[in-house]
């Protein structure tokens, strides 16, 4: 009967692959197969008893509540052009070095990463605003768009990142099971704070190595990367344009650094302090208000109603006996629990084509994380290491999110082949910087333990 579990998820990802909607996928086909199996007699009916209490604990998540929050500090900054300013400020700061123009967009594409957290929205708003500045720039095709391709999957890494708060969220209760199941009466638990600043040194590293590696590409190909045009800086007009969005997010991840705040008051502070910013620059009116809160709206409905298709999904998988057959396999494996780990890693990767992340963390982590948890590993350095591995796989063609994103935007006389190649460099930069996380997990370890003390 287990091997039906394994049925039920490939029917999952074959109907997401012909393009049906991935909430009503997960919650149809676990129901279909849920009617199957007690007609069949081998399925308990009982186990769907347990769905009206699984929907009620979603939706009353006090920390699912930072989404939304998260989500309209997003839209605000996005709606009111104060991105767009900053590019601009930065750009004439950096635009007379080689390269200074791609180094702009990753510090600006790492601020609206972590005020947006979400891949599409970060990659489609550079696009927008940097790709046709750089191309009239002179800039290389390929290094142009891997940039921006590379700074907008930093929204999965960089906090207070959404994907971050709906990972901590589900490995919270992940590691709650797997100490339960190694009969821990008293379990230890994380927050989605401890994966903040577990994500901390991991993500701004990565920053580090795009900036460093722009830096090396434009003075081995200067052609690839020459100085702006317009290089006028105005410190006056770059504070004005930094400061502000700088000192918001400053405000919202240091509150929870601190334990200040939980990441949901943060999310109300963000979302507070965005709509101030905006109104006090003159770009929020009524209007612009209103379609940032339908887009809101919008975009949490869709996260809560795959929350909630999630949730009867895996309460079908793991009626079918699914969780019991992958414990068995990841205990069989070579290598013990970096072997699980690896083979967890790269299905991960492989998912990430046709999956986003929230289904992902929903669908996927849920089965898989209580059992690598039980076998030993720290719940912050696999919430860490999930994270990057997603941020890879939505950068690698051909099938990357990211990559559909800015192909999207991108004016027809940019090829898919130059977006292909851009993002090359950036893939193995992010693989460089797992690797150096599977060698030394204190890279996302230290930090939440310094912080405890």
């Amino acid at each position: 009967m287990e091997y039906l579990s394994l049925y039920l998820f490939a029917a999952v990802c074959l109907l997401l692959m012909l393009g049906y909607p991935v909430a009503l996928t997960l919650a149809g086909t676990a129901l279909a197969f849920a009617a199957g199996g007690i007609l069949a007699g081998v399925f308990d009916a009982g186990f769907l008893n347990a769905l009206p209490g699984r929907i009620f604990g979603t939706i009353n998540n006090f920390t699912l509540v930072a989404v939304p929050l998260f989500i309209l500090m997003g839209n605000i900054l996005e709606k009111s052009k104060i991105a767009e300013e900053l590019l601009d400020s930065m750009a004439r700061a950096f635009g007379g070095l080689r390269g200074g123009l791609g180094i702009s967009v990753v510090v600006v594409g790492m601020l609206l990463a972590a005020s947006t957290g979400i891949v599409g929205a970060t990659v489609v708003t550079m696009g927008l605003l940097s790709l046709p500045t750089m191309l009239r720039n002179n800039y290389s095709p390929s290094l142009a768009a891997g940039t921006i391709c590379a700074t907008g999957t930093l929204g999965q890494i960089i906090p207070p990142s959404i994907a971050l708060v709906l990972l901590g969220d589900v490995l919270a209760n992940a590691y709650q099971q797997a100490q339960l199941s190694m009969n821990v009466f008293q379990p230890k638990t994380i927050s989605v704070g401890d994966l903040f600043v577990g994500a901390l040194i991991p993500g701004l590293i990565l920053v580090a190595l795009y900036i460093l590696y722009i830096l090396v590409y434009s003075t081995l190909k200067p052609e690839a990367a020459p100085p702006a045009d317009e290089t006028r800086l105005d410190l006056g007009k770059l504070l004005k344009g930094l400061l502000p969005p700088l000192v918001l997010i400053t405000v919202v991840l240091g509150s929870i650094l601190v334990g200040a705040a939980t990441p949901t008051e943060a999310a109300g502070i963000g979302a507070i302090g965005a709509l101030i910013l905006a109104y006090a620059k003159g770009q929020m009116d009524l209007a612009r208000l209103r379609e940032a809160v339908i887009n809101t709206m919008e975009v949490t409905c869709m996260v809560f109603l795959i929350l909630l298709g999630a949730a009867l999904f895996s309460l079908v998988f793991r009626g079918f006996g699914g969780e019991e057959l992958i414990h068995g396999f990841f205990h069989s494996l070579p290598g013990g629990v970096m072997g699980a780990t690896l083979v967890v890693m790269v299905a991960i990767f492989l998912l990430g084509f046709i999956l986003d992340f929230i289904e992902i963390t929903y669908v996927v982590v849920p089965i898989v994380g209580p059992i690598l948890l039980a076998m030993g590993l720290d719940p912050i350095w696999l919430g860490v290491m999930i994270a990057i591995n997603l941020q890879t796989s939505f950068l690698t063609p051909p099938f990357g999110f990211a990559l559909f994103y800015l192909r999207g935007v991108a004016p027809e006389s940019l090829p898919t082949s130059a977006i292909y190649r851009g993002v090359v460099p950036f893939i193995i930069i992010q693989l460089l910087l797992i690797m150096a996380l599977w060698a030394w997990p204190e890279m996302a370890t230290w930090l939440p333990a310094q912080m405890k003390q």
